[in-house]
């Protein structure tokens, strides 16, 4: 659905150049009702494309929502029972934490 909102507008606009500015008539098609059945196919797409993405945006934004107005959920599945491999270890040390304070050696 990445060309949705231009496909749907380019048959729309495909249809309504059957329905209204061809003048041929040939006797195997009837363009006239072959150019409403694309404006209406391309309404539709346009239609659907639209609603994707408004429903889109709320998901995300009760995504957002939800990440940053509650705790996270506890793990399920293998996170839960193999835990990445750095879990335990302590992290780097910040440069806003103190050095360590132990006495200074002189080789001796």
């Amino acid at each position: 659905m990445s060309v949705g909102i231009s496909g749907g507008i380019f048959l729309i606009a495909l249809g309504a150049l059957l329905t209204f500015a061809v003048n041929v008539a040939p006797s195997w098609i009837d363009l006239k009702a072959t150019g409403v059945i694309i404006m209406l196919a391309g309404g539709a797409v346009l239609l659907l494309t639209l609603w994707y993405w408004q429903n889109r945006r709320r998901r995300v934004a009760a995504q957002y929502q939800y990440r940053y107005q509650r705790p996270p959920p506890a793990p399920q599945g293998p996170e839960a029972l193999f835990p990445p491999r750095d879990a335990g270890r302590p992290t780097k040390a910040s440069p806003a934490d103190p050095p360590s304070t132990s006495p200074p050696t002189d080789g001796t």
